[in-house]
């Protein structure tokens, strides 16, 4: 019998999972195309590996069990899955074309939208993928100011400029990882030690889960104009979600480049990139940044859909609402059970459930978690990615679940025995581990 969202006996059969993932061996190298959706980061032999459709906040799978999801797409489904506005926007440009020979109208009236909410916007250029427009700010600051280096905190896509200081570097050019450095989130003495007069931009995720301190986004952008360095926000996860107009809105610092995607469209692929007019106007002539589907439609239609329903309905406010429900309610189970080694944190919209490695091994409990709320109808990879769809009935059967199965972790890790109680191998560490950590810019 296919699995339901409630209290299951069993685990999901995954057969029709596990025949598509034997097509893909040698196939599809690592499997996926999206490292977070990958086999990877899901418990083997108990964790489905293909979703077929989705509805609101759940997702069924290739076999037919139902999951609520907190997993949204790993950020993209903001307002929740085949949610009706949106599609039918895609469904009504689809009739008049998806790409053309010329301009669409689109790409104006997007642009204004942008222009409206988000405070940076002088300017607005659009692509693909996140990791398109990070890459783009990076060329155009390098151009604007005349200087190579970068300083980075965050993760920003798989370009060489930024892969090359993380641990997966393989195939980027010396020359290349010797242009890019990395700082601690909250510490502006480690951005002033790094800055030289080579340093053209500092790019930074306005928040991954870590708040910010003493006023850390204002210094920082204080620090990079007086250094004569741009400021990049890497809005990918912070955009169109912790306030209608990003992060810039919510801390109340313009940077002078701002790139979104995820949240933008709903699902649909679409990325941007705003900025000031002074800066954005390179790319007229000077820089060269232009791609055949950055003017595709459907996801624009799709975008203007999904703004629009972010501003009129206050969705922010709502992740945030629901968000706190789960971040709080997960807390004070834990704290009733005297787990001083797990606890939820982040901003409400998007919070995150960590282990104490004090306690035992975090990815062994994080498995068995996830292993527990895949059984009772949950897609749980450790995240609370909110959408508009979240109901109260979701978070109060999600919180349900954590009481059920918190004594469960706090019996196995008592007993020093997580993995024996796990049903397959654990998930693996994710690779965001930089391997040259806030080093100093050689000096020139």
């Amino acid at each position: 019998m296919r699995n339901k969202v409630k209290m299951n006996q069993n685990f999901p059969v995954i057969s029709e999972s596990d025949k598509l993932f034997e097509r893909s061996q040698g196939l599809i190298p690592a499997h996926t195309q999206t490292l977070a959706k990958g086999p990877t980061q899901w418990i083997k032999g108990i964790a489905p590996k293909y979703l077929k459709k989705g509805k609101g906040s759940h997702v069924w799978d290739v076999d037919g069990n139902e999951f609520l999801d907190f997993n949204m797409g790993i950020g993209p489904v903001v307002l929740g899955y085949c949610y009706d506005k949106v599609d039918n926007a895609v469904r009504k440009q689809l009739e008049e074309g998806i790409t053309f020979s010329l301009m669409h109208p689109l790409e104006v009236e997007l642009s204004e939208k942008i222009r409206s909410i988000v405070p940076n916007a002088e300017s607005v250029r659009f692509s693909k993928t996140g990791c398109d427009v990070t890459t783009a700010a990076v060329r155009v600051s390098r151009a604007f100011t005349k200087r190579n280096k970068v300083l980075c905190c965050g993760y920003h896509g798989w370009h060489d400029w930024y892969i090359g200081v993380t641990d997966r570097d393989a195939g980027i050019p010396h020359a290349v990882k010797d242009l890019t450095f990395t700082f601690n989130y909250n510490d502006i003495e480690s951005v002033i030690q790094s800055l030289d007069t080579d340093t053209a931009c500092v790019i930074l995720e306005p928040f991954v889960f870590e708040e910010q301190k003493n006023d850390f986004l204002h210094e920082l952008k204080n620090v990079c104009h007086k250094n004569g360095t741009l400021l990049i926000f890497d809005e990918m996860w912070t955009g169109f979600r912790i306030a209608s107009g990003g992060a810039q809105e919510f801390f109340g610092v313009t940077p002078d480049l701002a790139c979104y995607s995820k949240a933008v469209a709903n699902g649909m692929p679409i990325s941007v990139i705003t900025g000031r007019k002074d800066i954005m106007n390179l790319f007229d002539k000077d820089v060269f940044f232009f791609t055949t589907f950055g003017g595709e439609a459907l996801s624009m239609a799709a975008a203007m859909a999904t703004i629009d329903e972010i501003t009129d309905k206050n969705v922010p406010q709502y992740l945030s609402s629901q968000g706190k429900k789960l971040k709080d309610g997960y807390n004070r189970i834990a704290e009733s059970l005297n787990m001083d080694y797990t606890k939820c944190s982040g901003y409400n919209c998007r919070t995150i459930v960590t282990f104490d490695a004090a306690a035992g091994n975090p990815l062994e409990m994080k498995s068995f978690v996830q292993q527990e709320m895949i059984r009772n109808g949950i897609l749980w990879g450790g995240f609370h990615n909110m959408c508009f769809s979240h109901s109260d009935n979701d978070v109060d059967y999600t919180l349900k679940c954590y009481e059920t199965i918190l004594p469960l972790l706090k019996k196995a890790v008592n007993d020093k025995n997580v993995k024996s109680n796990l049903k397959g191998d654990p998930v693996e560490p994710v690779f965001r581990k930089t391997g040259n950590f806030n080093i100093k810019p050689k000096q020139l």
